[in-house]
């Protein structure tokens, strides 16, 4: 059984499962769709140097910007992390907010059909102009199964089935892989002061140099890399660019981060199962003891060693 902690970005997570970690001799797994990629260090809130010599950390800084990382390789990868912590000595903490990533370990996942990488990219350039609405009328023809999803599984749906000739829904029936693990998670949420952690941390990542980490990068990772996607990375870039004033990137960053926090608040709401979930506010002044028994909740391999 192994073990997760979840939520929204800028909710306290990374700080309360690195405490966590601490206290049960724990490595921490990163289940960050961002950490992954080498660079980009302020504007995803990677882990600092002391924090890492605190607790072991796996995930983090092992991707060129270029590389694109789906669920599945994600999966694979997090394997040999799990194997490596527990070879440690420490029980392996799952810490993210890449819903897809933990569903890749804990459900069927299915082997991805391979997709030429030319007509990917020019099916991305039409595919980006299209409304959600008009995503859901194509996915609705394409592969109705999926026309109730959000964006990012609208394009998936409608790349995989544009591209290969079949629906996505039919390779997942047709190409599923048993699930790997059983996990349980804690969903860390501060509730409606989400929106001023969000402010309150993009002015800190101003503050940090984030400016001059997106210069830097500009002068060595090509302007479609994977890794600019990450959010605020791109109004960074047009402040840089002559575009945007500080300010109105600062502005923009605070909008585009609440808008994605609001779509992982939905997804851990809806796509986990609850009677494996248990919901901690980190502002609780008792947080730490409700992880700590959560922690302890279920059985590891590894939990007499470190009780």
């Amino acid at each position: 059984m192994l073990r997760a902690i979840c939520g929204p970005t800028a909710a306290g997570k990374s700080a309360l499962a690195l405490r966590l970690a601490e206290r049960v001799g724990a490595a921490i797994v990163s289940a960050d769709s961002r950490q992954l990629y080498r660079g980009f260090d302020v504007g995803t809130a990677k882990p600092s140097a002391e924090e890492l010599a605190r607790v072991p950390h796996f995930g983090v800084d092992v991707a060129e910007p270029t590389e694109r990382w789906s669920a599945a390789r994600w999966a694979d990868a997090c394997d040999g992390w799990l194997a490596e912590a527990e070879a440690m000595g420490r029980a392996p903490l799952l810490v993210g907010g890449t819903g897809f990533y933990l569903r890749a370990l804990a459900e069927p996942l299915f082997e991805e059909p391979p997709l030429d990488a030319s007509r990917r990219e020019a099916l991305a350039v039409w595919l980006e102009n299209l409304s959600l609405s008009e995503l859901r009328r194509w996915v609705a023809v394409v592969d109705p199964a999926r026309a109730h999803l959000q964006r990012t599984q609208l394009l998936r749906a409608l790349e995989v089935a544009l591209l290969t000739g079949h629906r996505l829904s039919d390779w997942h029936a047709r190409a599923a892989r048993p699930a790997r693990h059983a996990l349980r998670y804690l969903v860390v949420d501060p509730g409606p002061v989400l929106a001023d952690r969000i402010a309150g941390r993009t002015d800190a990542m101003l503050a940090a140099d984030w400016v001059d980490e997106v210069r830097r990068l500009m002068d060595r990772v090509p302007p479609d890399a994977i890794a600019w996607k990450a959010s605020g990375y791109d109004a960074v870039r047009r402040h840089l660019q002559g575009e945007l004033t500080l300010a109105e990137t600062r502005e923009l960053v605070v909008i585009e981060t609440r808008q994605y926090a609001k779509r992982q608040r939905t997804w851990f709401r809806h796509q986990l199962p609850s009677s494996a979930v248990l919901r901690v506010n980190p502002d609780d002044p008792d947080a730490d003891a409700i992880a700590a028994a959560w922690w302890c909740d279920g059985p590891s391999p590894l939990d007499e060693e470190h009780a």
